[in-house]
């Protein structure tokens, strides 16, 4: 599910410090006013975090959560590591 961050375009909101993020449905997309107190916002771009991009899953790792690693030794043959 997307999350979407949006700021003021002008001036400030009590209610959402100038700031917020919303959650809404993917059919409904985004949004063009701060919910609260209806001043126009814009959406800002933001950074995504993927776990493959902050640690690589190692061998050790994967044996620790239960899988079964395999090496391939020939075409078509693995064996445990």
């Amino acid at each position: 599910m997307p999350l979407y961050e949006y700021e003021l375009c002008d001036g400030n909101c009590a209610a959402c410090g100038g700031r917020f993020t919303l959650a809404p449905p993917v059919e409904r997309g985004g949004t063009d006013q701060v919910p609260a107190c209806k001043k126009p916002v814009r959406k800002v771009i933001t950074s995504f975090n993927t776990p493959k991009l902050t640690k690589p899953v190692s061998f050790s790792d994967a044996k620790k959560a239960g899988f079964t690693v395999l090496k391939r030794v020939n075409k078509g043959e693995y064996e445990r590591q």
